[in-house]
């Protein structure tokens, strides 16, 4: 089938890839425009475009993908389907219309649980065991089309919301392309998503990563893995400034102590929750890159039950 790759992040590349080595036809990809990098004024492009022009693939980087001209530029194309993964845009009617079989998108949860911006990140953060990924045909609700496939994906106790996403990109770009497989010989057939289960997953906000020290140390472990590598969970520091902060341990076996107060022992940084202590592996305070906690601890000098967050 002729295929139009529509995404953004670097999770979406993998899909790109899949669909380039298949038996589909990559006629575009589509992506947002390029933007500021995080440092300076330089536009960059979106790792998806970084890799389309490497595979020397036409890119279209609409402003607005709503725009009417937009859909008849796709329109133009014929294509037989479009294969969605983190585009980043709202896609209206007339632009689902302007290809054959519609727009099929890759999202990672097991529909329709986790539906919105942030399913790895709220499912990490809500304890769950297993996860995975879904293709579904677009429809105006979100995250709400029939599905066409699924895998599942167990959720490691140590995972960050990086490391997950990562293993669900390449399971899902295996998916994706199985996924146009049975629609191109007919033997899909997307099944409606039922009314139990459902769930949302609503944007990261920077208060979700505030760090809340008075909490059960699995609650604040799972807090910090979802927020990881973005977000960002941070805290306060004693002296009022905010420090990013990695992924945390719980020590079930030691003491604890008053909720964000800090300590070192043999070695180990740890801070107190609502239960046990937690030990850090790193720690950026503003303005400076990541360090290991031990290193900040020797130039913070601060004393035992310093106060980190709220006291």
């Amino acid at each position: 089938m002729r295929v139009l790759v529509v995404g953004t992040p670097q999770i979406a590349v993998p899909t790109l890839d899949a669909l380039v080595a298949s038996d589909h036809e990559v006629v575009a990809v589509v992506t947002r425009p390029d933007a500021p990098g995080r440092r300076g004024s330089e536009l960059l492009p979106s790792p998806v475009k970084a890799r389309a022009v490497e595979l020397g693939l036409p890119v279209l980087a609409p402003e607005r993908a709503s725009e009417p001209a937009f859909a008849d530029e796709i329109r133009e194309l014929a294509c037989d389907v479009a294969a969605v993964v983190a585009f980043g845009q709202i896609l209206r009617p007339a632009l689902l219309g302007a290809t054959r079989l519609g727009w099929v998108n890759l999202h990672f949860s097991v529909l329709p649980a986790w539906r919105g911006a942030a399913p790895v990140q709220r499912a990490i953060m809500a304890g769950d065991d297993v996860t995975g990924a879904c293709t579904f045909l677009i429809e105006e609700g979100l995250d709400t089309g029939a599905v066409i496939g699924l895998v599942t994906e167990t959720i490691r106790p140590t995972d960050t919301a990086g490391d997950l996403l990562e293993r669900l990109a390449v399971v899902g770009a295996t998916l994706m392309v199985r996924s146009l497989d049975a629609l191109a010989d007919g033997s899909a057939s997307p099944i409606p998503q039922g009314e139990e289960g459902i769930s949302y997953a609503h944007k990261l906000t920077r208060d979700d990563a505030r760090v809340r020290w008075e909490l059960a140390s699995h609650v604040v472990d799972r807090q910090v893995r979802g927020c990881t590598p973005a977000p960002g969970a941070w805290t306060t520091l004693p002296d009022g400034s905010i420090a990013k902060i990695g992924p945390l341990t719980p020590r079930e076996d030691l003491p604890g102590g008053a909720p964000g107060t800090v300590k070192e022992a043999s070695g180990a940084i740890l801070v107190n929750s609502g239960s046990a202590p937690l030990e850090m592996s790193w720690i950026a305070p503003s303005g400076r890159r990541p360090m290991p906690a031990a290193d900040w601890w020797r130039g913070a000098r601060l004393t035992e039950g310093a106060q980190l967050g709220e006291a």
